[in-house]
């Protein structure tokens, strides 16, 4: 299962990137809020991957940041809703907004979602709204105090990064505890300069 890809944007289209990973152009289905914070053509990106095999296809699913990867595989475990449904509903709110939207039982809001109708959403509210609690309350925390170490999910997701590119875990754990970033900064800065430290 590919987990993680780094690489160069080759192309862009309305929900799929083209990823250059050593020569190996990867195809990249992605929601519309990960695509509008994507670098230009020809720039590196890291990315999170869920990998979906079917008996006829192995598809490959980007996330901008950690918590859109976890909503997402939540969502593939509502009755009726498969990947590309799921990145229908993370293109038309984003994360934080669609689990707040779930614990809240605020169906209005999920049925503003395009292609989302009233059961739909009163089903994501069922069977996702325990499942969410534990995230909301993570994402409603999401920075530290201090603002200098990486939210939990982020610290998570580079750690996993970095080793999966062949770093030592207790070397990348040192990098990620020394570098100073602003709270809001998400897992693509975090990478850039972990990879930039640990040269």
């Amino acid at each position: 299962m590919i987990a993680y890809l780094s690489g160069k944007i080759l192309q862009k289209t309305l929900n799929t990137l083209v990823i250059n990973v050593n020569g190996v152009g990867y195809e990249v289905f992605i929601s519309k809020v990960t695509l509008e914070k994507t670098p230009a053509l020809g720039e590196n990106i890291h990315l999170p991957i869920y990998t979906h095999v079917t008996e006829g296809s192995i598809s490959l699913f980007g996330f901008f940041n950690p918590s859109e990867k976890i909503v997402f595989k939540k969502l593939l475990g509502v009755s009726g809703i498969g990947p590309k449904t799921a990145l229908q509903i993370l293109s038309g709110i984003s994360t934080e907004n669609l689990v707040r939207a779930v614990v809240e039982e605020n169906v209005p809001k999920l049925t503003s979602i395009n292609g989302i109708g009233r059961k739909t959403a009163e089903r994501l509210v069922v069977e996702l709204k325990d499942k969410l609690k534990e995230l909301f309350d993570e994402l409603s925390l999401r920075e530290f105090s201090d603002g200098v170490k990486p939210p939990v999910l982020v610290y998570d997701e580079a750690l996993s990064a970095l080793v999966n590119l062949g770093y030592n875990k207790q070397e990348a754990e040192k990098v990620l505890g020394q570098i100073k970033l602003p709270k809001e900064a998400g897992l693509q800065e975090w990478l850039k300069h972990s990879l930039k430290a640990m040269r």
